[in-house]
């Protein structure tokens, strides 16, 4: 793959609060944190057990004949199982029993009990395992907003998108490659909604993506006990290496009254955002009311205006910063025009 710029994530070692707070956090960029106390999970967390104690919970799950699942276009089913028989499919590379073929792919990601209202929290759907993962308390409490369990089969890969909340992505068992876009880089995943159209991000079709070349590629492979910061608004996309267990914990970043309400995932438009989409898309209306040269010189006119009020001043500087090998390279980020 040598068709976009790659950009290895930084590394963190012996993270606690404080240096989160004051080195990682307001840098707004994703970093690997090692040697972060997850809890006992680490060693306990076996298929075996897994089985035990999630039992015969049902669970809804996404299966596909493809390992790549595709949420615009939808290339799987919902199915419900239990927990059990769940963990079991999923460590397995072929299944003798199967809803679609012998060797399809399943995902879990955990949902609250009124999947419309609630979001998830481990310690209330999977309480027995919540005993076993310690949250990394890099935030205040009443930010907090969902801790959601997921489980992939090996070789699943999940579609790009974004997130509007930061988050922690923990990695306890098996391992995981996670592909990141900077969200200054936007205009060049092709979105829809909250998802890249670009499915493909390692063989991309560049004949109907060809500004997918422009957008920066920031990667990191994640073993057990690694967690992935990673702040809201950058796209990832995620690849199982093998059958893995993580646990994804979200907080509010912005005050909790600029989400939506009703948005138990995490991943609707902050509500000023939505308000200024709608009045965007009716100002296109109105233009449609001209001829087209006209459009065009307005439509330009528009987006100068939206470039000099909203968009980050290109300065980033990178720089490297020895620390005993305790931690890796530190970067000076680009910050607010």
């Amino acid at each position: 793959m040598d068709f976009q710029e790659k950009i290895p994530v930084p590394t963190f070692t012996h993270v606690d609060r404080e240096v989160f707070m004051r080195e990682i956090c307001p840098e707004r960029r994703p970093a690997v944190l090692k040697g972060v106390n997850l809890g006992p999970c680490l060693e306990k967390w076996t298929v075996e057990y897994l089985a035990q104690r999630g039992g015969d919970k049902e669970v809804k799950i996404h299966v596909s004949a493809v390992p790549q699942m595709d949420f615009l276009h939808k290339n799987f089913v919902y199915k419900t199982l239990q927990f059990k028989e769940f963990v079991k499919r999923a460590s397995e590379d072929k299944h003798t029993d199967f809803f679609l073929c012998e060797d399809e792919s399943y995902y879990l990601r955990s949902l609250g009990e009124d999947v419309r209202k609630e979001p998830a929290d481990l310690s209330k759907q999977f309480p027995d395992l919540a005993e076993d993962f310690h949250i990394p308390h890099f935030f205040e409490a009443d930010q907090f907003f969902s801790s959601v369990f997921r489980i992939s089969s090996c070789g699943l890969q999940l579609w790009t998108h974004y997130d509007v909340m930061d988050n922690l992505l923990a990695q306890v068992t098996g391992m995981k490659r996670v592909v990141l876009y900077s969200p200054q880089d936007a205009l060049h995943l092709y979105l829809s909604g909250d998802k890249s159209e670009v499915l493909d991000i390692d063989v991309p079709d560049l004949k109907r993506f060809p500004e997918f070349v422009k957008a920066k590629r920031y990667e990191c492979v994640l073993e057990p006990g690694d967690v992935l910061f990673i702040p809201a608004l950058w796209f990832h996309n995620t690849t199982a290496l093998l059958f893995g267990v993580g646990v994804n914990v979200f907080w509010r970043h912005l005050p909790a009254d600029s989400y939506d309400k009703k948005d138990p995932y995490g991943n609707k438009d902050p509500a000023a955002a939505t308000r200024a989409l709608q009045v965007l898309e009716r100002a296109l209306h109105i233009l449609d009311e001209l001829p087209a040269d006209y459009r065009d010189f307005y439509g330009r006119r528009m987006i100068q205006r939206i470039q000099k009020r909203t968009f980050y001043a290109d300065t980033s500087v990178t720089k490297t910063q020895e620390d005993s090998g305790s931690t890796s390279p530190t970067r000076q980020f680009t910050k607010p025009g």
